[in-house]
């Protein structure tokens, strides 16, 4: 569902931002490192301390659906950004090694997204068309 062009930027960003719901429905979003291999997205940690981080009891909660912000800021002078948005549905962490250690990782599958502006190419007259794709059953 990603470009080529997509995917080398996803993994030369080291950081990203999550956004899972709460009990109450409210959006609680966190920045964090992740892994994309091309297909899905991974979130998580070492230690058994990670299973007590909002993300993951919200994920454990059932509350499944999540939003991924990936992005930079190029220049300001002239203004260049970049991004790309996610949707997807979080899985229960699993042991697994990851970016950062041996740990617990939630594996995340895109269903949808939106990229900006990935040639680089300073803001113009108007803002940058999003590229929309969505994942195929």
């Amino acid at each position: 569902m990603f470009t080529d062009e997509e995917i080398a930027y996803l993994r030369s960003q080291p950081l990203a931002r999550l956004a899972t719901l709460d009990e109450d429905g409210q959006p609680d979003v966190v920045p964090l490192s992740f892994e994309f291999d091309g297909t899905y997205f991974w979130v998580g940690g070492v230690g058994e301390q990670v299973l007590r981080t909002r993300k993951f009891r919200n994920i454990a909660a059932g509350r499944r659906k999540v939003s991924l912000v990936v992005d930079d800021l190029v220049s300001l002078d002239p203004f260049i950004a970049r991004a790309i948005r996610v949707y997807g549905t979080a899985e229960d962490p699993v042991d697994r090694v990851g970016l950062v250690g041996p740990g617990l990782y939630c594996r995340i599958t895109p269903t949808a997204s939106w990229a900006w502006n990935m040639a680089g190419e300073p803001a113009g007259s108007a803002w940058y068309e999003p590229r929309r794709s969505q994942r195929t059953p």
